[in-house]
């Protein structure tokens, strides 16, 4: 079950991960509860707004940043996007800390984030089969995907608590820290331990995907199914939030502990 931990760059990439993706769901219930009880009277069409513009980059550019991350070594690239995500987090804290912050900051940040999410997360999975040997790959995702869920099980209760006893700033800037254990966990690495795999030359990489996904009628199918899913069904991160406040009464600490029910019932 954990066979991938025996490799030394895995780990430092699980850890890493793991830490971050705890600070990253904190950040989302204080940003929520930001836009919701401070910048706003409980507004949802601010709070779907403000998650519109932080998802949307991904859905555009995830093809040219795929792209580019066949083109130049993926670790170079996941540096550079975590302290990205980090100045874009400490950004944020630093407007709530000092009081300044106001809604259209959050639209900014949220497109910002957004885009440069959108060059992290094709980076990051491709980077896993550089970790691992092949034979270990379908272990290595699946110790991801139960960082990525444990993380989202701890985030929101912690930053429910965090919120409910210090304030929105403190959980914000936790998250803006978390982004040194993955930092350092990337700079850690062995280099002669990794396996790069050849960066690709010349143009037409995004041509080149789109006709295969057009040639294989089964991606088609899987890529409207996540579609329609995350479309109408994945809406909890708006609906959660508006339950809390609007129908329940409630405030942070419940809010936060709302959002960990609800991911550990997915699990």
């Amino acid at each position: 079950m954990f066979s991938s931990f025996a490799l030394f760059n895995y780990r430092a990439f699980f850890l890493g991960g793991l830490v971050s993706n705890v600070g990253t769901w904190m950040a989302r219930v204080a940003q929520d509860w930001l836009v919701l009880t401070v910048l706003t009277n409980n507004s949802a069409s601010s709070l779907g707004l403000v998650t519109g513009l932080q998802f949307l980059p991904v859905a555009l550019l995830a093809p040219s940043a795929g792209a580019i991350a066949d083109r130049f070594p993926k670790r170079v690239i996941l540096v550079a996007t975590q302290l990205a995500l980090g100045l874009n987090s400490l950004i944020l804290w630093l407007l709530v800390a000092t009081g300044t912050a106001q809604l259209w900051h959050v639209y900014v940040l949220a497109v910002t984030m957004g885009i440069i999410t959108a060059l992290d997360n094709p980076t990051r999975q491709a980077f896993v089969s550089e970790l691992v040997p092949k034979s270990l790959l379908p272990n290595a995702v699946g110790l991801n995907s139960a960082s990525f869920n444990g993380a989202r099980l701890i985030g929101p209760g912690v930053a429910g608590l965090i919120i409910g006893f210090w304030g929105i700033a403190p959980a914000l800037l936790i998250n803006a820290i978390s982004f040194v254990a993955v930092i350092g966990g990337l700079l850690a690495m062995r280099s002669t331990e990794l396996h790069p795999a050849a960066l690709r030359k010349g143009r037409g990489a995004v041509r080149e995907g789109l006709a295969y996904v057009r040639s294989r009628p089964d991606i088609m199918l899987v890529l409207l199914i996540v579609f329609m899913l995350g479309t109408f069904g994945m809406n909890f991160q708006i609906t959660n939030a508006l339950m809390a406040t609007r129908v329940f009464g409630k405030g942070a600490q419940e809010y936060g502990l709302l959002g960990s029910i609800l991911s550990l019932i997915h699990i």
